[in-house]
C-alpha cells in the first residue's frame, strides 16, 4: 500500500486531494474561529448551539457545517438584470486561483524514500519560479471581483468592485517590493532556498521593515478589515450583492483561502517556514511547526479585524502610496547596500 502511494504520479494525486481537503477544512475552522474570536473580544459567548449528531456541543464546532449546508441548499436564482455568463464565472475565477496558490506553499520538509525525494507541497518548492507563481495567481483573483461587479449590472456592485481592484493593485506594488528584499538576501525565487536561508535567523529580524510592509499589505490584498472597502455596509453594498447560495459561498471561500495562502507565504518569507527549535528535525515535527505559525498569523487576521475600525478610502490609498511604497523602497535599498558592501 505504502509503496503504491509513493509512486510519483499517485503521490501527486494524493497531495492534490489532501491539500484541497486541508484548505477547505482550515477555511471551515477559520470561520468558526472568526466568530468565537469576535465573541471573545466583545465579551460574549459566540456560536455554541449547533450540536454534532444532535447531542455533542463542543464550543459550537458544528456551526461551519450548519452554515455550509444552509448555503448549499439555498435556491440559486439568476436576477433578471445580470449577465448570466459573466455572473456565473466570476466566483469561479475568484475561487480557483485562491486554492491553486496554496499549491506552492511548502508546509513541511521533504523526505527521501528509496533514493527519491518527495515534497509535501503540490508544486515542488525547488521550482525556480515559486515566488512568481504565487504573485501571478494571487493577482488573478481581482478579475473575479471586477467581473462579478460588472456582471451584476448594479451600480453599488461595480463601485465595490472598482474599489477592490484599485486597492489590490495599489498594495501589490509595495508587497512585491518587500518580497524583493527577501529574494536579494537569499538569492533565489525558490521557496525551499528561502526557508533554508532562515535556518539560523528568521528574516523577520534583519528585515523587520519589509515584514511590516508585507504584513500590512496582506490585509489589503485579502480585503480584510481595516481595509474591507469592497463591502463596506456603511458606504456601499459590495460586489457580491446580487449573489446567493453556492456562488456567494465561492466568493466567501476565496476570501478565507486567500487568508490561508497569505499567512503561509508570510511564514515562508519571514517566520522561517518549518524551522522551529526541537520540532524541525523530523517531517512530522516540521509540519506541526509550520501549522502552528500559520494558525498564529491567521489569528492576527481575526484579532485585528475585531480590534481596529475601518479606514476611509482616501486614508487607504494614502497609506499605500505615501507610506508603504516608500518604506518598501527604503527596505530594498538597505538590503541591497548591506549585501553589496557588508554581507
Amino acid at each position: 500500500m505504502m509503496e503504491g502511494l509513493l509512486n510519483p504520479q499517485v503521490f501527486m494525486v494524493f497531495k492534490v486531494v489532501v491539500v484541497f481537503i486541508v484548505v477547505l477544512t482550515i477555511v471551515a475552522i477559520a470561520t468558526w474561529a472568526e466568530r468565537r474570536g469576535a465573541a471573545f473580544i466583545q465579551d460574549r459567548v459566540g456560536p455554541n448551539r449547533v450540536a454534532l449528531f444532535g447531542k455533542i456541543r463542543i464550543l459550537g464546532l458544528g456551526q461551519p457545517l450548519a452554515d455550509g449546508l444552509k448555503l448549499f441548499f439555498k435556491e440559486d436564482l439568476f436576477p433578471l438584470h445580470v449577465d448570466r455568463v459573466l455572473y456565473t464565472i466570476a466566483p469561479i475565477i475568484s475561487f480557483i486561483p485562491a486554492t491553486m496558490t496554496f499549491a506552492a506553499i511548502p508546509f513541511g520538509k521533504p523526505f527521501v524514500k528509496n533514493g527519491t525525494q518527495y515534497f509535501l507541497s503540490i508544486l515542488p518548492p525547488d521550482t525556480n519560479i515559486g515566488v512568481l507563481y504565487i504573485f501571478a495567481l494571487a493577482g488573478m483573483g481581482v478579475y473575479g471581483i471586477i467581473i462579478g461587479g460588472w456582471a451584476s449590472n448594479n451600480k453599488w456592485s461595480i463601485l465595490g468592485a472598482m474599489r477592490a481592484s484599485a486597492q489590490v493593485i495599489s498594495y501589490e506594488l509595495a508587497m512585491t517590493l518587500a518580497v524583493v528584499g527577501v529574494i536579494l538576501s537569499t538569492g533565489s525565487l525558490r521557496l525551499d532556498k528561502i526557508i533554508e536561508a532562515q535556518t539560523g535567523m528568521w528574516n523577520i529580524v534583519p528585515q523587520i521593515l519589509g515584514a511590516i510592509v508585507f504584513f500590512t499589505a496582506m490585509f489589503a490584498e485579502t480585503n480584510r478589515l481595516p481595509f474591507d472597502f469592497a463591502e463596506g455596509e456603511s458606504e456601499i453594498i459590495g460586489y457580491h450583492t446580487e449573489y446567493m447560495s453556492m456562488k456567494f459561498s465561492m466568493f466567501f471561500l476565496a476570501e478565507y483561502a486567500n487568508m490561508i495562502t497569505a499567512s503561509g507565504f508570510f511564514v515562508v518569507l519571514y517566520l522561517g517556514g518549518w524551522h522551529f527549535p526541537y520540532l524541525d528535525s523530523t517531517v512530522a515535527g516540521s509540519i506541526i511547526a509550520f501549522v502552528i505559525k500559520l494558525l498564529f498569523v491567521l489569528w492576527t487576521f481575526i484579532w485585528i479585524r475585531w480590534t481596529l475600525p475601518r479606514f476611509r478610502y482616501d486614508q487607504l490609498m494614502r497609506l499605500g502610496w505615501k507610506y508603504l511604497l516608500p518604506l518598501s523602497l527604503i527596505n530594498l535599498v538597505i538590503v541591497a547596500l548591506f549585501y553589496a558592501y557588508g554581507g
